[in-house]
């Protein structure tokens, strides 16, 4: 019995050091964060809402019509995502980009993060920060921005860049509760959001061309992912809690306002055909960029200005834009 209960104190103790080094681990990386800049040229401003600080950027003449940039979810997600549109958006419009609730440099708690707080968010900054504006949305915020348009009649037009309702197929609440487990959840979160993971999501399925993953863009993602409570908001999205119970198709087609939606052509996550899909159920207009994935905006920045965000004259109605390659 003695001999089991040395073994049995070993065994602890060799936990409690490994638990230790993980410990230590995380606080190293968090401190190696420091605190995260504002990634666009602007004025920084915050939006007071339900208790959170939620940080945004605004640029250009407020006499201009506004636009709404609405970034989309995944570990690392924050307003950094518009980085190569928004100063020449800037130059004929009012432009406004908020880090959503849990993201980028807003406030992050610990809190169990759900759809309902992104699609009431959404429709309360649209209506307090924007006049009538147009809304660029990518990702989970197209399901969002579908919402508050329905629900309010604050914004005037939809531009979605493959826009989804699910991140991924059901819900795994195992899967949040892990990642929010306080030593455990933070080192697998650490090791999902490695600088070399960032690297391999962003070449592998986040953009076609994979010189845009340039070392300022892992660094930056890699510290907007390690900020304090990052984890949570992504927790929730990891779980499934972040998805939208809606026929995107439909919504949208209820709406009286103009949609186009905006595809990457090398898309592999979310196919064109979604996208397809989407604008046909929508009676929307489809833009499909060659040579880019699913950030279309931010490897085609001036055939996405161009043809999604001010489309020529030649275009109009449902016709749809394809395969169009900056100087096309």
């Amino acid at each position: 019995m003695r001999r089991w209960g040395m073994k049995l104190r070993q065994i602890a103790g060799s936990l409690a050091a490994a638990t230790g080094v993980v410990a230590a681990t995380n606080a190293a990386l968090a401190w190696r964060a420091d605190e995260l800049a504002s990634p666009l040229d602007g004025t920084n401003n915050t939006y007071q809402w339900r208790g959170f600080d939620i940080a945004y950027t605004e640029a250009g003449d407020p006499d201009d019509q506004d636009v709404v940039l609405l970034h989309g979810l995944n570990a690392a997600g924050s307003s950094f995502e518009f980085r190569n549109v928004f100063d020449a958006l800037a130059a004929d419009h009012h432009v406004i980009a908020p880090d959503l609730p849990g993201f980028g440099r807003s406030d992050r708690p610990p809190i169990e993060y759900a759809a309902s707080h992104y699609t009431t968010f959404v429709a309360d900054f649209l209506a307090d920060a924007a006049e009538d504006p147009m809304v660029v949305a990518s990702s989970h915020s197209g399901a969002y921005a579908t919402a508050a348009a329905a629900d309010t009649d604050s914004v005037s037009e939809l531009v979605l860049v493959c826009p989804t309702t699910a991140g991924f197929s059901g819900t795994r609440p195992l899967v949040g509760a892990l990642v929010r487990a306080p030593v455990v959840g933070t080192a697998l979160f650490n090791v999902a959001t490695s600088k070399r993971a960032i690297r391999y999501f962003n070449a592998d399925h986040g953009y076609h061309d994979e010189s845009v993953v340039t070392e300022d863009v892992v660094e930056y993602h890699w510290r907007t992912a390690h900020q304090p409570g990052a984890r949570f908001a992504a927790a929730s999205f990891f779980a499934g809690a972040l998805d939208v119970d809606m026929d995107l198709g439909a919504e949208l087609a209820a709406l009286d306002l103009p949609v186009t939606v905006v595809w990457g052509q090398e898309a592999t996550i979310s196919p064109v055909a979604d996208g397809r899909d989407i604008a046909d159920a929508a009676g929307a207009r489809l833009v499909v960029l060659e040579e880019s994935d699913v950030q279309p905006h931010v490897e085609r920045p001036e055939a996405f200005l161009r043809d999604a965000v001010e489309p020529s004259a030649t275009v109009e109605g449902g016709e749809d834009v394809k395969h169009a390659t900056d100087g096309a």
